[in-house]
């Protein structure tokens, strides 16, 4: 309504302004040259307005044409930014479906349409990896590098390049440089981790390690690697102090404990862990004579040093290593293995019979029952029972259950670092 209102107004004005002019007197006349003209004065006015609205058009006309250029570029360019659009998305699709050749395909595309931008070229490297295409892949990171914002892209890539290819040396130069674009990234340090670990790099490993890494197997491993005594020792500390139950890393802390002179301590480890975890390769260092000390590098293996002689001490120092954890099948087994070495043959069968009635049945318990029977009908039915009994305890990874005759930091067959239990 108010618009029909203002319509008539406007309307009405028009006509009070058309009549107002139809009213006017006079004459008008100019001469330009031999042209004269003589006219009303209305009539001059309504000339005059025609002439201005004429030029009023074509000044926009000019206007229009000059700019068309211009205006023309623009078009194109928002039609290509749609069309660039369009194809990454298409392109990040494709990548998401894994299908590499058509990923490959639209990046190029946006490629074409939007230039070489951050986002064209990351595009187009991941479209390159994922179609197997590594050159093409590699060049596309490497002009990102070239690019103050998006260097730390181009190394990523890279760096992932490289580890794929296992070329560990390129790969921890760009970490380094991946460090330098963009220092203290979670993403870097768990990778630089990844490739310490790859390469043996236990104490690179161990100090890039987050609050949830194995650190136990880690220092471990960089103890046995460790070429300097007295480091070696405080890094099986640290290893043993982070899970006293990991066997190899009760074993690597004792025998620098014994190496360095310090058998009491390296006894009370060794007593600590049994009673966490009991382990025959506790009891081998634990009734094991110490032996001159250890030159720089991975400790003995736990049975290398010579046993005391006397049978009976050995059954004493087993029962004071026991003594902690004295019902764990481990415990009754040293037990009865040390006591019937001693010749005390009733508490060798009580020690094997009580752990047989605690539920081990392996080929070792069965074994034992058949030495301490002696030639009787019994030692041939423990035999009998070794053949079918389940094997003796190895190595186990927690992930891919694996089983190992040695351990390992790392599972050689899943690659889970601490794995080994």
């Amino acid at each position: 309504m108010v618009r029909v209102i203002v319509t008539l107004l406007l309307a009405a004005l028009v006509v009070a302004v058309a009549f107002a002019i139809a009213l006017l007197h006079g004459h008008l006349s100019f001469e330009l040259g031999s042209i004269s003209v003589e006219t009303s004065t209305p009539i001059a006015l309504v000339a005059l307005a025609v002439l201005f609205v004429a030029l009023y058009v074509v000044v926009r006309l000019l206007g229009v044409l000059l700019r068309l250029p211009r205006d023309w570029h623009a078009w194109r360019l928002r039609r290509h930014r749609i069309q660039g659009d369009a194809a990454v998305t298409r392109a990040l699709v494709a990548l998401a479906a894994g299908d590499g050749p058509a990923a490959q395909l639209q990046a190029a595309r946006a490629r074409h349409l939007l230039g070489d931008t951050a986002q064209t070229l990351l595009l187009a490297a991941e479209a390159a990896r994922l179609a197997e295409r590594e050159p093409e892949a590699e060049a596309a990171f490497r002009a990102l590098t070239t690019r103050r914002d998006s260097a730390f892209l181009g190394l990523r890539g890279q760096f992932r390049l490289a580890m794929a290819r296992q070329d560990f040396p390129s790969a921890a130069s760009l970490a380094a440089q991946a460090e330098a674009a963009r220092p203290g990234g979670s993403w870097l340090r768990a990778e630089r981790s990844r490739l310490a670990v790859r390469t043996g790099d236990w104490s690179g490993a161990l100090a890039l390690a987050d609050a949830n890494a194995p650190k136990a197997a880690l220092a471990t491993a960089a103890a046995n690697a460790s070429q300097n005594p007295a480091a070696a020792l405080k890094l099986a500390e640290v290893a043993w102090k982070a899970d006293p139950g990991l066997v190899p890393a009760a074993l690597a802390y004792a025998t620098r404990l014994r190496a360095a002179g310090k058998e009491r301590r390296a006894l009370a480890v060794i007593r600590q862990s049994w009673a966490r975890a009991p382990h025959p390769d506790l009891a081998a260092f634990a009734l094991a004579q110490p032996g001159p000390p250890a030159q720089p590098g991975p400790p003995a293996q736990p049975g290398a040093p010579s046993l005391p002689d006397d049978p009976l001490k050995r059954y004493q120092a087993a029962q004071r290593l026991t003594e902690a954890n004295p019902d764990h099948v481990e415990s009754r087994l040293l037990l009865a293995r040390t006591a019937l070495s001693a010749g005390l043959t009733g508490e060798a069968r009580r020690q094997a019979e009580a752990a047989h009635a605690a539920g081990l049945d392996q080929r070792r318990l069965w074994l034992l029952l058949a030495e301490i029977e002696g030639d009787g009908d019994a030692s041939r039915q423990a035999l009998q029972h070794a053949l079918v009994a389940e094997p003796d305890p190895t190595w186990r990874c927690t992930s891919c259950h694996a089983t190992q005759v040695t351990w390992q930091p790392v599972c050689p067959v899943c690659g889970t670092v601490g794995g080994l239990r």
